[in-house]
C-alpha cells in the first residue's frame, strides 16, 4: 500500500511540476512568475512543461551571484524543506528518482553500488555546484555558469533536450557535441538504473547531497526498536536505496520512502514527524490486525 502511494505521489508531482503542456505542443519552455519558486525534486528548468525552477540550476546560476541577492532565497527554501521531511523529497516527490524506480524494475542482470561510490555526489556538488560557477563568474552578467547542469545532468536531457529538439526545428538544427555527450550520459544513466537501485540519487546528484545533511536533524525522522529489531535483512532487501536502516535509521541515504516499514516482519520500524507517528502499516501489524 506504501508503494501504491508513492507512485501515485510521485506522478501527481511529475504532472504539476511538468503541467505547462503548451511547451510540449510549441517546444518552447515557460518563463511567468511560477518560474521565480523552486521545485523541491530535481526538475530541469527548461523542460518545456516546467512550471517551476530546479534549486540546483538556480543554485549555479545566482546563488554565488554578485549582482542580485536570492542566494538566501534559494538557501532558504531547500533548508527549509530539509528541516521538515529532509530526503523524503527524493522518495516522493524528485521525477528523476522515480524515472529511476521503474527502470530498476526491467528484467536485467542486477548489481549493486559499492557504498564508497555514494561519496561522490558530495564532490559533485562541491566543484561543479559551489566551487566553478564561484571561481569562473561571469562579471559581465554578474553570475556562474550551471557547469552540473550543461555537462552532467541527465535530467535536463531527458526533461529539456530532448523534447525541445522534437519539438523546436530551430533548437534542433543547433545540437551538436554537448548534445551528444549529454545523450551519452543519459544512456549510460539508463542502463546503470536497470542494472542497480537508483544509481544517480546514489552517487551524482548534488540536490540529494543537498537534503541527505538533514536527515539526522529534521521533523520527518524514522526510529527502529532494537527489542523487536532481529536483523533479518527483509527492510534492505525492499530498500530502493540498499540503506541498511537498522545500523543508521537516519543516514545519508534513507530516502524515507517507507519500504522498510512496510516490511518489516517485527514491526520495528516507525515513522515520525516531529513527536506524531505516522501511519504504521508493517506486515507485522497487518498479521496482528488479522489475529484480532
Amino acid at each position: 500500500m506504501v508503494k501504491i502511494k508513492r507512485y501515485w505521489f510521485q506522478i501527481t508531482s511529475l504532472l504539476l511540476g511538468n503541467s505547462y503542456l503548451k511547451g510540449f505542443l510549441e517546444g518552447t519552455i515557460y518563463t511567468g512568475n511560477l518560474k521565480k519558486i523552486c521545485f523541491p525534486g530535481l526538475n530541469c528548468y527548461s523542460c518545456p512543461g516546467a512550471v517551476g525552477s530546479c534549486p540546483i540550476g538556480s543554485m549555479q546560476a545566482i546563488a554565488l551571484d554578485i549582482r542580485f541577492k536570492f542566494s538566501l532565497y534559494i538557501a532558504g527554501i531547500l533548508i527549509f524543506i530539509g528541516t521538515l521531511i529532509g530526503r523524503a523529497v527524493c522518495g516522493w516527490i524528485c521525477p528523476f528518482g522515480f524515472f529511476q524506480d521503474i527502470l530498476y524494475k526491467t528484467p536485467f542482470k542486477k548489481i549493486k553500488i559499492h557504498k564508497l561510490f555514494e561519496k561522490l555526489k558530495y564532490v559533485i556538488l562541491l566543484v561543479t555546484v559551489i566551487l566553478l560557477p564561484a571561481l569562473y563568474i561571469s562579471f559581465d552578467i554578474g553570475s556562474g555558469s550551471p557547469y552540473f547542469c550543461k555537462f552532467i545532468c541527465p535530467a535536463g536531457t531527458l526533461e529539456a533536450g530532448i523534447p525541445l529538439a522534437i519539438a523546436n526545428e530551430r533548437i534542433r538544427s543547433t545540437l551538436g557535441l554537448l548534445f551528444t555527450w549529454k545523450m551519452a550520459l543519459l544512456i549510460g544513466v539508463i542502463i546503470l538504473s536497470m542494472a542497480s537501485k537508483r544509481p544517480f540519487c546514489r552517487v551524482v546528484c548534488p540536490l540529494g547531497a543537498i537534503y541527505s545533511v538533514f536527515n539526522k536533524i529534521s521533523f520527518y525522522r524514522m526510529e527502529v526498536s532494537k527489542s523487536k529489531c532481529t536483523r533479518c535483512g527483509s527492510c534492505k532487501s525492499k530498500c530502493p536505496v540498499d540503506h541498511t536502516i537498522y545500523e543508521n535509521p537516519n543516514g545519508l541515504e534513507c530516502i524515507r520512502c517507507g519500504n522498510c516499514k512496510k516490511n518489516c516482519p517485527a514491526g520495528a520500524i516507525k515513522s515520525y514527524f516531529g513527536n506524531h507517528e505516522l501511519n504504521s502499516n508493517s506486515k507485522c501489524d497487518k498479521l496482528h490486525d488479522v489475529n484480532i
